[in-house]
């Protein structure tokens, strides 16, 4: 059989969603389809996003190819789980856009929390809850029923929706050869890098130990797994091989557990800048030492709250005074060249407290951001927490609408959009 990977060109214009928007390597494609040659199927990944490919072009290549499964994502590669944009309309367009005898299946989160309203918004066959890079594959050869994740709607339009979550053996996934992907056309940079300018994305581990209120890793990818520390090297060295001089970790949580000091060590050898997400409590002077001899150049830290208080309410589980954390945050400074500091905006922390971290920081070199007002993300504790209910099929629109409303006046980040359209006129400009 045949399965079509698209990345769509994503737009961003009116979303409160505030993650990066540089294109980026679309992982969790490029492991569902090596899964898919593995089982003996043919797959092409069309990643529109860093080519900057129109709907038309992609639906071009997509024809010639003649997919029995088409794939698209309900939320960009990059923070795929972390903090989506509330709405369907990208992918929504895509798949009409790009129709013909395909199943279409949607992977991503908006699919793990809310299947039904997914699936009716984008008018796909199946919805994958959970992580789809061993499952896509089994659509093909497997009955869906059986399979823990597969959400679809059968011949007579019968909508199942599965109890469980597609979850992969992180060991499985192998060295991915990247022959099929346009590496030389990726072009992500971090605004401290200066080599090439050919960057590109790795993935040593997903889920993570903590349980922080905002995060709706719940029902997408929550258990702590690690890949094969060689196998991720073996990726490394076939990027430089390429011309890539510079790689993000796109985990959760980089910097768990002493595997990733054996990954880091092995990046050590090699002539290659990296940079990643993590928390400051997982590092002390002599790991921060090894991350400036692994060439890190970018470091993002989730502080989250000034104040003990205002961690324990976010759930941080952060056993390190603020005192310890702006020590270590000056300390990194001082071997890695960006070091960022990210808050959110808690009731626990004093706006005047902030602005004087921020200043002391700052004159140290960390840059520190203005807190983020929390989106109470479907799937996440502090949905259940302001909604006092699971997600249902309207907790997009109920947490969109109570997102804005709220923070109207108040005032948003400095990353995010100012004047977030509503999710119904964003939904609505796909159509």
């Amino acid at each position: 059989m045949k399965f079509a990977f698209v990345n769509p060109d994503w737009d961003f214009a009116g979303s409160t969603y505030f993650g990066c928007r540089d294109p980026h390597t679309p992982l969790e494609l490029l492991f569902s389809s090596a899964k898919v040659q593995e089982a003996g199927h043919e797959a092409l990944v069309i990643d529109a996003q860093t080519a900057k490919l129109p709907l038309a072009a992609v639906r071009t290549q997509v024809d010639a190819f003649d997919p029995d499964f088409l794939i698209i994502p309900s939320a960009p590669s990059y923070l795929f789980w972390r903090c989506p944009p509330p709405e369907l309309r990208v992918p929504a367009k895509w798949f009409r856009g790009v129709d013909g005898r395909a199943k279409k299946v949607l992977v991503g989160p908006h699919g793990s929390a809310t299947p039904l309203a997914a699936m009716r918004k984008t008018a796909v066959d199946i919805v994958i809850k959970g992580e789809c890079d061993q499952v896509i594959a089994d659509l093909a050869s497997k009955p869906w029923d059986l399979l823990d994740g597969v959400c679809y709607r059968d011949r007579q339009e019968c909508e199942h929706v599965s109890p469980g979550l597609a979850v992969v053996d992180m060991k499985t996934l192998g060295a991915l050869d990247f022959k099929n992907y346009a590496v030389e056309k990726h072009s992500h940079r971090h605004h401290v890098f200066h080599g090439s300018g050919r960057g590109a994305e790795l993935e040593f581990a997903r889920g993570c130990p903590w349980n922080c209120t905002f995060c709706n890793k719940q029902l997408f990818r929550n258990k702590f797994r690690e890949r094969d520390v060689d196998a991720v090297l073996l990726e490394v060295d076939r990027l430089v091989e390429r011309g890539v001089d510079y790689i993000y970790f796109i985990d959760e949580i980089f910097g768990v557990g002493k595997n990733v000091h054996r990954l880091l060590e092995g990046i050590a050898e090699r002539n290659v800048q990296i940079g990643f997400q993590t928390r400051i409590d997982l590092w002390n002077e002599e790991l921060l030492d090894l991350l400036g001899r692994a060439h890190t150049i970018s470091v993002e830290c989730g502080v989250e709250s000034i104040t003990e208080a205002g961690r324990e309410v976010l759930n941080k589980n952060c056993r390190m005074s603020t005192e310890r954390i702006t020590e270590l945050l000056i300390y990194a400074k001082q071997r890695i060249p960006w070091v960022q500091a990210n808050l959110i905006l808690t009731e626990k922390d004093d706006k005047r407290e902030i602005r004087r971290w921020q200043e002391s920081l700052k004159a140290h070199g960390v840059w520190v951001s203005e807190p983020v007002p929390m989106f109470p993300f479907p799937g996440s504790p502090l949905y259940v927490q302001t909604f006092g209910e699971q997600p249902d099929d309207r907790a997009w629109e109920r947490a969109h609408h109570y997102y804005t409303q709220r923070f109207v006046d108040k005032g948003f980040s400095d990353i995010q959009e100012q004047k977030p359209a509503p999710i119904e006129d964003l939904e609505r400009s796909a159509a």
